[in-house]
């Protein structure tokens, strides 16, 4: 999955977001389970991409529903 920039995210429904959330935690998770069993990750960067990705929606997601209410 691609990293997503923060206008894109912006461009997304709260549905989209849950969505997209779910897929690179699972990912996220896939990355931390290979390392924890002794391989090594084909890309090291892509865990702190990952963690960025998701901070940044979840960041959004909250501005928008703080502005609906």
């Amino acid at each position: 999955m691609a990293i997503l920039r923060s206008e894109e995210v912006r461009d997304l429904s709260i549905e989209e977001m849950n969505e997209k959330l779910a897929e690179l935690r699972a990912e996220l998770l896939r990355q931390k389970s290979m390392i924890a069993s002794g391989g090594a990750p084909e890309n090291p960067g892509r865990i702190k991409e990952i963690r960025r990705t998701i901070a940044r929606i979840l960041t959004i997601k909250t501005q928008k529903e703080g502005a609906t209410k």
